[in-house]
């Protein structure tokens, strides 16, 4: 008796960095014209360094942490992005190919200036980001959030990402503290009721 055949596999992501843009935001590949803007940019929030990010962007802690950034996006499999608003670097978004054979990536790596938050930046961004995401193969796209930090687990939720579970004691920060990661996921079958409800949002901002 014939055995039925596999399922085919997952096609792999054909994801490319590029200019990604809308009415609110403009995402430009990471490159050296961008190193200052983001300095001004991480500076700004001195506290939210140490109480909610594995890692720091600010002061002494930049330069290093921007060659990091750089190298891992020569490797190929990070794709951090410059948030431009009213032309001027306001933060920074990544794309972490964790599993292409899978069609699956992270979109983490996120920062905003203090006076950025709250508006209409970050689900821009969002709409942008999954966009090319799905657009370009993705099948699951991956969320994970420092437990403490009430504003993106709320951020993450309102964009309609499903809550999948916490890895416990996941990860050491910069600063010696252990967190828990919360892990969210939206899938291709669910982007479009997603992008529907982001789109509203945004439509709101106008």
């Amino acid at each position: 008796m014939s055995q039925a055949a596999p399922a085919p596999f997952p096609p792999a992501m054909q994801l490319q960095p590029k200019v990604l843009e809308n009415r609110f935001v403009r995402l430009e590949p990471m490159d050296e014209a961008h190193r200052e803007g983001l300095r001004a940019a991480c500076n700004a929030d001195q506290r939210i360094w140490a109480e909610l990010y594995p890692y720091s962007w600010a002061n002494e802690h930049f330069d290093p942490t921007w060659a990091r950034l750089r190298a891992d996006q020569a490797d190929g499999n990070t794709v951090p992005y410059a948030v431009i608003a009213d032309r001027e670097v306001v933060g920074v978004t990544t794309f972490y190919l964790i599993d292409r054979p899978n069609a699956v990536l992270e979109v983490g790596g996120t920062y905003y200036r203090p006076d950025r938050r709250g508006g209409a930046v970050n689900p821009a961004a969002k709409r942008l980001m999954m966009g090319e995401a799905f657009g370009s193969g993705a099948r699951r796209v991956v969320y994970r959030v420092d437990a403490l930090n009430a504003r993106s687990r709320a951020a993450v939720t309102k964009l309609g990402a499903v809550q999948e579970g916490i890895l416990r004691q996941d990860r050491v920060t910069w600063t010696g503290r252990i967190r828990d990661t919360v892990i969210f996921s939206i899938l291709a079958d669910e982007w479009p009721a997603v992008r529907d409800r982001l789109d509203a949002r945004l439509a709101a901002f106008d």
